[in-house]
């Protein structure tokens, strides 16, 4: 092999390691041939070992860089070999024949035309004590920290990640491993590890530090955070009030952080890092179909109302316009919502809702208003609910007349959302279900009104994504004459069945009352092209019947067709082409234009 590196490096005792890799890496280099070689058959570490030198793939340049890179490659190749287990590896580094390691930093050099880099990995050690303790009762440590496993650096690292973070766990904050014993015995190729963690005591939260330059008063922060000042030290705690914070959406930056040193009662203060969010946004959008016409829609939002985090957002809609339906006309609606963040306590939120709205179908004109106060629990990072009660009145005007329904509600709703990410997933699912029970005033009906909306992601491997969304629901109680119209379930458009009409399936076809049971079901392919550019092949059917049993009269269709994407880095633009496949009403292509996936 020529010389070599002093017999410090080449048989090193384990605990160098970490020296050798953190090593400071000479600027990439340069000569104008380089070979890498490694003595016996090991791909995937050649590939590896390809990657950290940095004389691979260099341009030429000035000898004494190239000299300095190669210098360089011993640490870096080293480290890599340990990494993976190779503590008896040997590296040598030949510029034009000349070992690097021998060659004084500041002696001419000349040009350098070819690097030669000779790898013998020798033995791959494995564990013949792997140990660490004490350790918090149930501990879980990772399987490749074990006597027999390969000795490799990612176990070591795992192994007392654990071992610190199961005392965390149970309150020891400042948890630390203390002491580090790793030994290499090049005769049997075998590692000792022993590993000291120190538990340091129990300890509770102290205060919390709210910093003074914030909008939000300093008890609202702390009562947003929710941390439980005076319990037992939790990680879990730490992470939960800093997404209570970053989800008030009142801050655009959110940082906890622990005191460096426990107080002399035991407990642990917390400091916090906040940067306020820009208090008022505003937003709009819009969808464009063939069959629906334009969908235009806008937001204003302030994010600190009174100066606690309070939310208020206005939604404005207006919907069909340039819509070519015969006997249709413009919808519009406006929404309004206050929302308090840590009322009763930190995760439970109040809010005030309003909704007005009118609509005008073919079928008939409707002119509604709704209010609803409650309350919205946060249960965990995926998983939210709510509940309310709210009055409701709707006017409907048809063919037979005029009628008014006036309702007491009692708004149910629970969301888990585990879509990765939230605005085009490849992973996860969504489960949404709203429950409405209604009492009639005045002699209207009551009931219950239900919607449950499933879906489902999974990649299939990088460039490919397979959604399924499945959709049910159904009007308990009323006879179907006696449901107000913005109960009923219809079928058709860009939010069940593309390819079809608006809103065209009802329980008497195209055009006809909706239904008091609705079943829909859609299924995509998505293929990203390129980091941009994507395409999408889809299938819906929807099904609506007369009675929330799905008896009665029924009707049903189907719709089919191609999508393109376009990702600009915040959510996908969505471009769809349908065509109907079965059922009536069909009028032949449509087209979607729209922001993000169809769900």
């Amino acid at each position: 092999m020529g010389s070599l590196l002093p017999s410090a490096l080449r048989r090193v005792h384990a605990g160098a390691c970490a020296l050798l890799l953190c090593a400071p890496w000479a600027p990439a280099a340069v000569a104008q041939e380089v070979a890498l070689s490694v003595s016996g058959d090991y791909p995937v570490l050649t590939d590896r070992l390809n990657a950290a030198s940095g004389l691979r793939d260099a341009v030429p340049a000035d000898p004494q860089e190239v000299l300095a890179a190669a210098r360089a490659d011993y640490a870096r190749l080293l480290g890599t070999l340990f990494a993976k287990g190779y503590y008896a590896a040997t590296v040598s580094i030949r510029l034009d024949g000349r070992e690097a390691a021998d060659v004084p930093a500041l002696a001419p050099l000349g040009p350098v035309s070819r690097v030669e880099i000779a790898v013998v990995p020798g033995a791959r050690f494995t564990f013949g004590q792997a140990a660490i303790g004490p350790l918090a009762p149930g501990t879980v440590l990772p399987p490749g920290f074990a006597p027999g496993q390969p000795a490799t650096l990612a176990p070591i690292r795992e192994a007392a990640s654990a071992g610190v973070s199961g005392w965390r766990d149970a309150g020891h904050a400042k948890a630390a491993v203390t002491g580090q014993s790793l030994t290499a015995d090049h005769r049997s190729a075998r590692m000792e590890a022993r590993l000291t963690v120190t538990p340091g005591p129990v300890l509770r939260f102290g205060a919390l530090a709210v910093p003074q330059d914030s909008a939000v008063r300093a008890a609202r922060i702390r009562a947003i955070a929710g941390l439980p000042t005076g319990e037992t030290f939790s990680p879990q705690a730490i992470e939960d009030a800093a997404r209570r914070l970053r989800q008030s959406g009142a801050f655009s930056t959110v940082a906890l952080s622990e005191a460096e040193a426990a107080n002399p009662d035991g407990t642990l203060d917390i400091g916090l890092t906040l940067v306020d969010a820009a208090p008022r946004r505003i937003g709009a959008g819009g969808e464009l179909s063939s069959t629906e016409g334009l969908t235009l829609s806008g937001f204003w939002l302030h994010r600190n109302l009174f100066g606690g985090a309070e939310r208020l957002r206005f939604d404005g809609t207006v919907s069909d316009l340039l819509s070519a339906r015969n006997g249709n006309g413009i919808d519009a609606g406006l929404t309004g919502r206050f929302t308090r963040p840590a009322t009763f306590d930190a995760d439970t939120a109040l809010y005030v809702e309003g909704d007005l709205e009118w609509v005008q179908e073919p079928a008939y004109n409707s002119l509604g208003f709704e209010v609803a106060v409650g309350l919205e629990r946060r249960f965990d990072e995926t998983l939210t609910g709510e509940f309310g009660i709210g009055l409701r009145v709707q006017q409907k005007d048809d063919a037979t007349g005029s009628r008014t329904f006036r309702q007491l509600t009692f708004p149910i709703a629970l969301t888990r959302d585990r879509r990765d990410p939230a605005n085009d997933p490849r992973g996860g699912d969504y489960l949404a279900l709203d429950a409405v029970p209604f009492v009639g005033l005045g002699g209207d009906a009551s009931g219950l009104r239900y919607s449950l909306d499933a879906r489902l992601y999974r990649a299939l491997g990088e460039r490919l994504v397979f959604a399924a969304r499945g959709q049910v629901g159904g009007v308990i109680g009323p006879a179907l004459a006696d449901i107000r119209p913005d109960d009923l379930f219809l079928s058709g458009g860009g939010g069940t069945v593309r390819g079809q009409p608006y809103q065209g399936l009802g329980i008497t076809g195209a055009g006809g009352s909706g239904g008091a049971g609705f079943l829909g079901a859609s299924a995509e392919l998505r293929a990203r092209v390129t980091d941009r550019f994507g395409f999408v092949a889809f299938t819906d059917i929807g099904f609506v019947s007369e009675t929330a049993g799905f008896g009665g009269r029924t009707a049903t269709h189907a719709g089919a067709g191609l999508g393109l994407r376009y990702d600009t880095g915040l959510g996908p633009i969505r471009v769809d082409v349908g065509v109907p496949v079965s059922g009536p009403g069909g009028d032949g292509a449509q087209l979607y234009i729209g922001i993000g996936q169809a769900f």
